[in-house]
């Protein structure tokens, strides 16, 4: 694939499995993340087994300014981005909507929707502009039904569902495809994260059942991405064979 992605939230997770998956296509990757070390280490390691071009990108998706300066400081030969996934997303804690910390809620919001928002309008004009390009929205199976504790999260997940929806109908006269990939029970760093840290309930979420992996959601987003130009994959709902809705799992 002689492509340029930029994955944000690259380090971990979806993002380190889209990243692998693309660099073992041939692709030419632009990583972000917050975390530096990170991603040179996982470009150093895609360029030893690969051969890939990796360019490192590190800021907080939340600031816009970080973001802009970030894009705008893009070498000439990487600044026509083929693909954007909008990958970075978290959730924090499992709290009832009427006694959780808004705090929390600010983080959680601008993470999965204003910074997907915002990283879609810097990057989407240079595609229009080319006449090509592919933007491809990691959503969640939460977005389509709220489940308990989870109102918020499950709210920015709609609102990615909603938002991808929107640019498609924005970019219907454009050559531009939109993919929103809604994976269901994924076993990451994520639910560390929901849980504050506590990795033995975060494993508890996965016991019984075979869950889906970084690696395996990589894989939906390079079929939507490698497709043939006329053919768009609007949207992909992807979970574990044991699992039927958000909420409802066979665990053994």
């Amino acid at each position: 694939m002689n492509k340029i992605i930029l994955i944000t939230g690259a380090s971990s997770g979806i993002g380190e499995g889209c990243a692998r998956k693309f660099a073992s296509e041939g692709a030419k990757l632009i990583l972000n993340s917050r975390s530096a070390d990170k991603l040179e280490a996982l470009a150093q390691e895609l360029k030893e087994k690969y051969g890939t071009a990796c360019y490192v990108l590190p800021f907080d998706v939340r600031n816009r300014k970080a973001a802009a300066d970030a894009l705008a400081s893009l070498p000439e030969e990487w600044k026509a981005i083929d693909v954007l996934i909008n990958n970075a997303g978290l959730v924090i804690g499992m709290d009832k909507e009427h006694e959780g910390d808004l705090d929390e809620w600010d983080i959680v919001i601008d993470t999965n929707i204003k910074s997907l928002l915002a990283m879609t309008r810097m990057v989407v004009p240079g595609m229009v502009e080319r006449g090509r390009g592919h933007i491809i929205n990691i959503g969640s199976i939460a977005g389509d039904a709220a489940y308990p504790g989870g109102s918020v999260y499950c709210a920015t997940k709609a609102a990615v569902k909603a938002l991808s929806d929107g640019l498609r109908i924005d970019l219907v006269d454009t050559p531009l495809r939109v993919t929103n990939i809604k994976p269901g029970m994924v076993e990451t760093n994520f639910s560390v994260i929901r849980f504050r840290g506590d990795k033995e309930k975060a494993d508890n979420v996965y016991k019984g059942i075979r869950p889906l992996t970084g690696e395996d959601i990589a894989e939906v987003a390079y079929f939507a991405a490698s497709a043939p130009e006329y053919m768009q994959i609007a949207e992909v709902l992807v979970m574990p064979t044991n699992q039927a809705t958000g909420t409802i799992a066979y665990k053994k």
